[in-house]
């Protein structure tokens, strides 16, 4: 059976001005991903691969070329319409976990609900679920400052996982972790795509990292050189 692809990338170029100069972050990528696929990003700084993971979440814009998300060209959305998606569809996991310092675990991981229409009940029902995904329900009433590094980026999984979207996103996840919180927080992404059929990309430097995907692309230069 054929897997649909989640994300169909077409001819993406993505420059930007510095000074006079033009600089080239994606040179005329192509790229298919399919719906369910923990997919890791290499290659050296200024390679492109951020760039291009901004540019699949709706973070940043190409200068031309097509980006389909579960066949929304989201290049195309407006700023209102695209906000709207990212909400719905877009977990988001960055290296410096974002998390509110004043705001328990629970009350970090409710702050994407509370853009939706879900009732408090419904928004405590799905935080509960999101935090018991990562092992952290026992820590709930904690603030992040009573948590490990580790903890932290479990609960920033929570977060990016508790609007329940096709899609998650990690910049970096486990570039401020120890070795034992790192495969922790890389075990929980590949379950998600094991268990709930989320698809990860996930940006890294470290090969052991993407060893957990289940398929690695390099970038050098803003081109795919090779998978």
């Amino acid at each position: 059976m054929t897997v649909p692809n989640i994300v169909t990338i077409r001819d993406l170029t993505k420059t930007y001005q510095q000074g006079e100069i033009n600089v080239t972050a994606l040179n005329n990528i192509s790229l298919d991903i399919e719906a369910g696929e923990y997919l890791t990003l290499m290659g050296p700084s200024g390679s492109g691969k951020s760039t291009l993971l901004h540019i699949i979440a709706g973070v940043d814009r190409p200068t031309s070329g097509e980006c389909r998300v579960q066949g929304i060209d989201v290049t195309r959305l407006n700023e209102s319409d695209l906000a709207d998606w990212r909400n719905q569809n877009v977990g988001f996991v960055f290296q410096s976990f974002n998390l509110i310092p004043v705001l328990t675990a629970f009350e970090n991981v409710e702050l994407p609900l509370l853009l939706t229409r879900l009732s408090r009940k419904q928004r405590r029902e799905q935080v509960n679920t999101a935090l018991e995904l990562v092992g952290l329900l026992d820590r709930r009433h904690h603030l992040p400052k009573q948590l490990s590094g580790g903890q932290e980026q479990r609960v920033a999984i929570a977060r990016a996982i508790v609007t329940d979207p096709a899609l998650i996103v990690a910049d970096e996840p486990t570039g401020n972790l120890d070795s034992a919180s790192t495969q922790e927080a890389l075990g929980i992404l590949q379950s998600l795509t094991r268990t709930a059929g989320k698809t990860v990309i996930m940006v890294t430097h470290d090969p052991k990292a993407a060893a957990f995907g289940s398929r690695s692309i390099h970038l050098e230069k803003g081109e795919l050189v090779n998978e």
